[in-house]
């Protein structure tokens, strides 16, 4: 697995790189308004591809939140990679959320299957079913099995996937990112309860999004 820099996702350097050299050339031609235009889009697309480090909860059983946004539905649906009915958590994420994807837990990433689709707004249903989505199974403490998905939105185009099948990381590693607004679904195994509730802003690696049943 490829891990990004800290600080800045290096898949958000070419896109500041571009920016920035656009509107140093504009300086240069003493196009003030558009060197302006320039700065501010350089200065968003690095802020959109900030990569801050996050400290996971105390509780080593805590499922923390595999990404930053608002919670946008909590419901039981099937799992898309293993047919079973399972409580789901889902995060939207805006333009101005980070976009680095993190481990809900710790464990092995036993599978991942990519699937091609449309680019609907990424808070509605039929995202879950229609929209360009990456579907990651990971193998936790006790033969847990979670469903990470990650969701392509309105404005994103593409999603980016670290991790690969076998891989053995730790909660709250960085295993992906989305580009440019999107959502992850979090499908949780029996047992296992959700600890936020809709509208919820959450944190990735940080938020506990759902706890053990006692």
């Amino acid at each position: 697995m490829r891990t990004p820099s800290v600080g800045v996702s290096l898949e958000g350097l070419p896109y500041i790189v571009i920016a920035a050299f656009t509107t140093l050339i504009f300086a240069v031609l003493d196009c003030w308004f558009m060197a302006l235009v320039g700065l501010c889009a350089t200065a968003f697309i690095g802020h959109f591809f900030r990569d801050p480090e996050r400290v996971a909860p105390e509780d080593a059983e805590a499922v923390v939140s595999p990404a930053d946004g608002k919670i946008c539905k909590i419901a039981r649906e099937e799992d898309p990679l293993t047919g079973e009915t399972r409580q789901v958590v889902c995060v939207f994420m805006n333009v101005f959320n980070v976009h680095v994807n993190r481990m809900p837990v710790s464990g092995k990433v036993e599978r991942i299957r990519y699937i091609p689709g449309k680019f609907f707004n990424a808070s509605l249903d039929k995202a879950s079913k229609d929209n360009e989505r990456c579907l990651l199974e990971i193998v936790g403490k006790g033969n847990q099995r979670f469903t990470v998905v990650q969701i392509a939105g309105l404005i994103a185009r593409r999603i980016v996937c670290w991790a690969e099948p076998g891989d053995k990381l730790k909660r709250a590693d960085r295993f992906g990112l989305i580009k440019f607004g999107s959502r992850v679904d979090l499908y949780l195994p029996d047992g296992y309860a959700p600890n936020v509730f809709m509208g919820q802003e959450v944190v990735a690696g940080e938020t506990t999004l759902a706890v053990k049943r006692k």
